[in-house]
């Protein structure tokens, strides 16, 4: 996926970014995964995961925080 193609999917912040905290993580969800992006720097690096990919951190990410 291209930065151009990232500049026009729809942004949403993490639920569990605080409301009125300046580290947010914000998360687009694609036809084929989802992109995650640090909300401040939207024009930096971006994170692309394939669904199983996704699924697959999420599901160690519940097993073990620290991970």
């Amino acid at each position: 996926m291209t930065h151009a193609e990232l500049a026009r999917v729809s942004w949403h912040k993490s639920s569990r970014s605080g409301a009125n905290d300046s580290n947010c993580v914000e998360v687009a969800v694609l036809s084929d995964g989802l992109a995650v992006r640090d909300s401040t720097d939207p024009g930096g690096a971006t994170l692309v995961f394939g669904r199983a990919a996704w699924s697959s951190f999420v599901t160690a990410l519940r097993r073990d925080p620290r991970a």
